[in-house]
């Protein structure tokens, strides 16, 4: 068989696959070619000028206004677009330096990934730290993050910075937040970003930038008076929350160690309660965990006056010494305790209606009043460290007032007293 050429048949076949491609592909020749011929066209219009470009050095080209552009792609972004780096400089020396530096950060893995959002590093570094924190801690973690999800959302962590951080923080102040909660929320986003910087999602910590909120006056914490303390352990009703109340005012107990208390954990004689574990909540409802601290496992002693109501709370056929009314075998709700506490101590006259971790609050500044020292006090109340007790610490109003009045007795006394009588000395003169 001969060519095609040979044959005018194959010539035939041969020249119209020939045509039709050139028909099909012409346009699209065209058609791109115009668009390229254009582009460069405008670039030499607008003064922009190409250079060569080696092997591996992506886009360079100088803009109108002088500055030197390099891109490089680096691949292609979760949404199949592609992943293009721009670095400016102006020289080309300087935009190619910015390019090496690039490439010689990512060679090492010392770049971040940019795509990360606060939400999902969040709730991942929340899920890692469940294990290690108490249940307790962990529900509190979880709502302090809530509110940092709500402000910071889905923008990524290498956007964020320091001053964005100082504009969340005034706007907790300007919601009403405490200072208290304001801290939580700037220590939890200083874990967060560490973190992150440890796991190079992020070149720096951004909250170790900024700066920190002026903190407000503290409220001075409310206690009993010793007024107070004597007509509530005298007229407080002689049941339950009486006899409650009447331990928490002489333990210092905490009140979720009190609902969390079995009948095992007080002594027959009722001379001493051991502390080994405290109430928890977690998503609204309530369960046995640990105590608040290694230092919270402990005895306390239980002063003689108040020694009945701890046996008369031992005396029952229940699990813990305060259960639930409608679920027996599940520990009271701190919501209900606190209910009954406040009906109790507003029966007694005189005496304000505080909440009942203000009795902590009492034990510790009357046992100061009373000169006992404070590495005792942390001992009995079972806290972390003396700084925490000295937190405590207040002298409360009527303490003032009696250590005035003894210091006046103490000088108008008559007899051979070092100062004399004061009182008589002005009639004197």
């Amino acid at each position: 068989m001969g060519t095609s050429f040979e044959n005018p048949v194959g010539g035939l076949i041969i020249h119209l696959i020939y045509d039709v491609l050139i028909c099909l592909f012409f346009p699209f020749c065209c058609k791109y070619g115009i668009i390229f011929a254009a582009k460069q066209y405008r670039r030499q219009q607008k003064g922009v000028k190409m250079a060569k470009r080696a092997n591996g050095e992506g886009t360079l080209f100088q803009r109108e206004d002088g500055i030197w552009i390099c891109q490089i792609m680096i691949g292609y972004k979760p949404d199949g677009k592609r992943d293009i780096r721009t670095f400016t400089g102006k020289t080309r020396k300087e935009a190619i330096k910015k390019r090496e530096e690039f490439q010689r950060k990512r060679a090492a893995g010392l770049l971040v990934a940019e795509d990360t959002r606060f939400d999902e590093f969040g709730a991942a570094w929340l899920e890692h730290h469940k294990d290690n924190i108490s249940p307790t801690t962990h529900e509190h973690y979880r709502y302090t993050l809530q509110i940092l999800t709500d402000y910071f959302g889905r923008r990524k962590l290498v956007d964020i910075k320091a001053m964005d951080i100082e504009q969340f923080l005034k706007k907790l102040r300007n919601d009403g937040r405490s200072d208290s909660a304001i801290a939580h929320c700037r220590g939890m986003l200083f874990q967060i970003f560490n973190k992150a910087a440890a796991n190079d999602l992020v070149m720096k910590n951004p909250v170790a930038f900024a700066d920190k909120m002026r903190k407000r006056p503290k409220k001075r914490k409310e206690a009993f008076t010793a007024d107070e303390v004597r007509a509530m352990l005298r007229d407080l009703p002689e049941n339950q929350i009486g006899w409650s109340i009447r331990l928490l005012l002489c333990t210092g107990m905490r009140g979720q160690e009190l609902l969390a208390l079995e009948p095992r954990h007080i002594a027959k004689d009722g001379s001493t309660i051991t502390i080994e574990q405290a109430l928890v909540r977690i998503k609204g409802s309530v369960d046995i965990g640990t105590p608040k601290s290694q230092d919270s496992y402990r005895t306390i002693p239980v002063p003689e006056n108040v020694r009945y109501c701890a046996k008369l709370l031992r005396d029952t056929p229940n699990r813990f010494v305060w259960e639930s009314p409608k679920n027996p075998g599940i520990p009271c709700n701190p919501s209900h305790f606190s209910k009954l506490f406040k009906e109790a101590v507003g029966s007694v006259e005189g005496v304000r209606v505080l909440t009942p971790h203000c009795c902590r609050h009492t034990y510790v500044s009357q046992m100061q009043a009373l000169g006992v020292s404070v590495e005792t006090i942390q001992s009995i109340v079972g806290h972390a460290d003396m700084d925490m007790t000295r937190h405590y610490l207040h002298v409360q109003e009527s303490i003032r007032k009696e250590a005035v009045d003894r210091f006046s007795e103490a000088f108008a006394k008559k007899g051979k007293g070092t100062f004399g009588n004061v009182l008589d000395y002005k009639k004197s003169s």
